[in-house]
């Protein structure tokens, strides 16, 4: 019974293919993503409560890319931090994904 489940997993995952465009489409519109970022930086120069602050800012309205640049805008941090935060999109964004990999 197991080697027939096995076998079976096999041909429905070797039948999947990955549609990349929709990936991207989906992450390009997930702005939120760069949360994290905006956070670590708020943290950095010691913004008060920036988790509060962006789950207050980013509950129960869809994030657009005018109003997370918004946001980044008015906060009271350096102007080559804003600027770093700004230039960022959910796609060029990978946080330590990239360090962590090399660790494996």
């Amino acid at each position: 019974m197991r080697c027939w489940r096995i076998s079976r997993w096999r041909l429905v995952w070797g039948k999947l293919e990955l549609n990349a465009a929709a990936v991207a489409d989906d992450l390009d519109a997930s702005w939120e993503v760069l949360a994290e970022p905006i956070q670590t930086v708020m943290r950095r120069f010691g913004l008060p409560e920036p988790y509060e602050q962006l789950k207050e800012f980013t509950r129960g309205a869809p994030m657009t890319r005018d109003l997370m640049q918004g946001f980044i805008t008015k906060l009271a941090i350096p102007e080559p931090e804003k600027a770093r935060l700004l230039a960022m999109t959910p796609g060029s964004y990978t946080g330590m994904a990239a360090a962590l990999a090399r660790r494996v």
